[in-house]
């Protein structure tokens, strides 16, 4: 399996548990979609320096477009790249934020919380507290 096919899957699968799984529907939220813009950006600006100065490098057959094995740094846009990074990075990056806030949301529907809920870590706290 390709990177790209990975990532649809696995956005699929997180769209797929946020509405029928977990039934917590963030992709149909607008306060999701703005969150998500913002993440979007400072997701574009650290994939694009680990592409971009080489750091991390692709396999041209498991990405859309490809990747020339010179030392030229693969090109800002276009070829399937956006920021240097491949769209597929963008992928599993959605996937990774809409799980992550699914689970978020489900936990605490569920009360499922650190208690105490403020203050300093519990394993920091004098005997005192």
């Amino acid at each position: 399996m390709t990177y790209t096919q990975i990532a649809i899957l696995a956005v699929a699968a997180a769209v797929i548990i946020d509405l029928f799984v977990f039934r917590t529907r963030l992709v149909r939220r607008r306060a999701f979609w703005v969150s998500y813009a913002i993440i979007f950006f400072f997701q574009l600006i650290t994939n694009g320096m680990f592409t971009g100065f080489g750091i991390v490098q692709y396999d041209g057959a498991a990405i859309i477009g490809s990747t020339s094995p010179t030392t030229e740094p693969p090109p800002f846009l276009g070829d399937g790249r956006v920021a240097f990074a491949p769209v597929e990075d963008l992928l599993f990056g959605f996937s990774l934020i809409l799980l992550s806030l699914s689970l978020w949301v489900l936990f605490g529907r569920r009360g499922i919380a650190r208690t105490p809920t403020a203050g300093p870590p519990m394993w920091r706290r004098s005997a005192d507290d």
